[in-house]
């Protein structure tokens, strides 16, 4: 198979490309040593290159039989958990035990060796911890259908695990697609949700996550009431990367700190600061076929960073307004958001070009 290439009037950097193909396995192109990979899921071919500013490529696609494992899925039942390793070293795990009040992703490596986010509270150790219920990367809401499914005080909500779709490992992306249930304090069921993390062969200063969900209203109309408390994608950064630890917060505006941040709609926010003696920095995207795009950010000083189209009414300072959303019964809500790890601040990082890789990637054509 032979696909041609077409890049835009930029640079692409160490970039995702996908398009639709209906089939299944690993491709290779030997001339150009790129790997493809299908995802019969999405039933989506990916693969990761780099394109000067209008440049064109055809590429010899041949089906290969055996392929290396470079993001490895590796589950551990024993302690509830899945491990994703790149190039054999541990990227991030994703908890899920009943133990847990919602599934999470901690620690999530970025450059040199060092977890982006903040280690989670343990039992008994919670006493230097602000709001424990930030536990990583995570998606939570403050009042669902009446249940608060976003902190863990008296009368909380839970995301319970209920299975893995799939577990997928390959050359060019790695993949955990989970199943779980929001319960109320009763442990009656409001919602169900699909959680899809797409982790990706890519150089080691750079890592990208992308996490999709789809929230279904199995039982019924589903209410998302009007509250900042709320993240359907939720980070804590590392301690030392807080604002008031010596870290910075932009957004896609050019807005710096949470003064000017926090309760404002951009494309994308990023969270930069030091780990040891390491400059590193995680951003969020938002997908233009979200919901309310672009969102609103509740995101602060102390290293909270959420994507959060509800809470409008805190957010402008007028309860006359509402962000309460209702999705009706047996219908979906879907959001797609892209996690990108970087070394440096945002401009050192590309954050800007690695969102537009994000929203405008080459064309692609098979021939």
């Amino acid at each position: 198979m032979e696909i041609i290439v077409k890049n835009c009037k930029r640079k692409f950097y160490n970039g995702i490309i996908k398009f639709d193909f209906d089939g299944e396995g690993i491709y290779v192109d030997k001339k150009e040593n790129i790997y493809f990979q299908v995802d019969e899921e999405e039933k989506k071919m990916f693969f990761i290159d780099e394109f000067e500013e209008n440049e064109e490529k055809n590429l010899n696609l041949e089906k290969i039989e055996n392929s290396p494992e470079i993001v490895k899925v590796v589950e551990n039942t024993k302690n509830e958990e899945v491990n994703v390793f790149i190039n054999e070293e541990l990227f991030t795990t994703y908890h899920y035990s009943e133990k847990v009040t919602r599934p999470f992703l901690n620690p999530v490596i970025g450059p040199d060796g060092k977890s982006v986010v903040r280690p989670p509270a343990s039992e008994g150790n919670t006493e230097n911890f602000d709001h424990i219920h930030h536990r990583g990367i995570l998606v939570a809401h403050g009042d669902v259908n009446g249940t608060d499914n976003w902190s863990e005080e008296e009368g909380h909500g839970k995301t319970i695990h209920k299975k893995f779709i799939s577990l997928i490992s390959g050359p060019v992306f790695g993949k955990i697609h989970s199943l779980s249930d929001w319960v109320n304090n009763k442990g009656n069921k409001i919602l169900q949700e699909e959680r899809i993390i797409t982790i990706y062969n890519l150089p080691k200063n750079i890592r990208i996550i992308d996490h999709k969900i789809i929230l279904k209203a199995t039982e019924g109309e589903v209410v998302f009431k009007d509250t900042k408390e709320s993240g359907l994608l939720s980070i804590r950064v590392y301690p030392s990367m807080e604002v008031r630890n010596g870290g910075t917060m932009k957004n896609s505006y050019g807005a710096i700190g949470e003064e000017e941040c926090w309760g404002k709609r951009a494309n994308w926010c990023d969270y930069y600061g030091k780990i040891d003696e390491t400059s590193c920095g995680i951003s969020v995207f938002d997908f233009t076929e979200n919901l309310r795009y672009p969102t609103y950010w509740h995101i602060r000083d102390y290293g909270l960073f959420t994507a959060n189209f509800f809470g409008i009414s805190d957010f402008s300072g007028d309860k006359r307004k509402s962000g309460t959303y209702i999705l009706p019964a047996y219908q979906d809500l879907k959001l797609l958001h892209r996690i990108y790890i970087h070394s440096g601040t945002t401009e050192e990082g590309k954050v800007k070009e690695m969102y537009l890789n994000f929203i405008y990637p080459p064309k692609i054509e098979i021939k």
